[in-house]
């Protein structure tokens, strides 16, 4: 399977924009700009957000197989995904993601729902594609 995404870019960097289109057809065109990824959203997405979105759906995925692996099929996954992207001695890059699901699974006991949590945190393909340049961390709630 190869997912594709497309980019159009007019103008400079600082005051330029441009959209951001799924193959899929199941998003877009979505506008974006600078300002956008470093000031306030105002209606436009940025790279991070995206990267975020996919962060979260793929960590609930993952959990999801987990747990119904266990035996324990959930009944329902939140999961949002915080990507923090910021200026340092390096330039700009995502520093860190901050994932947090709340999670209906009945049955379940604490000590499995949070190794199967961690596994999804570690299996998941955007953690790894992620893992050694971007600080990942989990809050995992049992609800």
């Amino acid at each position: 399977m190869k997912s594709t995404a497309t980019a159009n870019w007019k103008g400079d960097l600082f005051g330029g924009s441009g959209t951001v289109d799924f193959k899929s057809g199941a998003a877009g065109p979505l506008p974006v700009s600078w300002a956008s990824r470093t000031e306030e959203a105002a209606g436009k997405t940025s790279p991070e957000e995206m990267i975020a979105a996919a962060h979260a759906a793929c960590f609930s995925m993952a959990f999801s197989n987990e747990l119904a692996g266990a035996g324990f099929p959930p009944e329902n996954l939140d999961t949002k995904a915080v990507a923090t992207f910021t200026k340092g001695d390096d330039g700009f890059r995502i520093r860190s993601m901050a994932l947090s699901v709340e999670a209906t699974i009945p049955g379940i006991d604490a000590d499995t729902f949070a190794e199967k949590a961690e596994a999804a945190k570690n299996g998941c393909p955007v953690s790894n594609a992620l893992k050694g340049n971007v600080e990942i961390t989990l809050d995992a709630k049992l609800v």
